[in-house]
């Protein structure tokens, strides 16, 4: 839909990745898999093999905040995590881990002149290591620390930013909400997957920049 000239450049485990352009700079788009030890693999490999230099991170999460609502995007300014993930990776004891605020400007000046910038909270997300519709998710919100009020939940950004961190390179993750408990609403398929379009634009805009 949205690149040119597209070629994959991947296939090895079948995570997909395709190559093209898009407004005359080349864009690399690839799947990550599912939760962090699998975009674990995926960043670091990136970054370290192939001298990526930054990754913007786009999905879907559940809302943890009634303050971002179904098509709604959520940015990250920082992620949670009560896993292991970042203390086996590399020793780091803390629970959240920053993410790129230069990509970050970058994506608000292009969701601003996309005029979509109304559709976008800025927050911390909240990574966890199980689906969350599968397990009681209460139990696990309430354990998180008070005053850190993630906005959405999802299950990759944790590492992805950590792994960028310490290898000195740039990400971030920005994840539409198609989930939510605040509402009775539930998105179609077709929903789910059109209302990822902003999102993508948004993302493209702030990559070449």
């Amino acid at each position: 839909t949205y690149l040119t000239d597209v070629v994959k450049v991947n296939n090895v485990r079948n995570m997909f990745g395709f190559t093209g352009t898009y407004k005359g700079t080349k864009i690399t788009v690839m799947g990550s898999g599912m939760g962090m030890p699998s975009m674990g693999i995926y960043s670091f490999e990136l970054f370290h093999f192939f001298n990526v230099q930054k990754i913007i991170r786009i999905g879907t999460c559940g809302a943890l905040s009634p303050e971002a609502e179904l098509n709604e995007i959520i940015l990250a300014n920082s992620a949670y995590s009560e896993s292991n993930f970042a203390y086996t990776y590399s020793n780091y004891d803390k629970d959240t881990v920053e993410v790129s605020k230069e990509l970050n400007d970058s994506i608000i000046s292009a969701s601003k002149e996309l005029n979509l910038n109304d559709i976008i909270h800025v927050g911390m997300l909240a990574t966890t290591e199980v689906f969350g519709p599968y397990i009681d998710a209460e139990r696990v919100i309430n354990r998180i620390p008070k005053g850190y009020n993630p906005l959405g939940e999802e299950m990759e950004t944790f590492a992805l930013c950590h792994v960028a961190n310490t290898l000195g390179r740039k990400a971030t993750a920005m994840v539409t909400v198609t989930d939510s408990k605040f509402t009775d609403r539930v998105l179609s398929i077709e929903e789910r997957e059109k209302s990822l379009d902003n999102m993508i634009k948004i993302a493209l805009e702030a990559i070449i920049r």
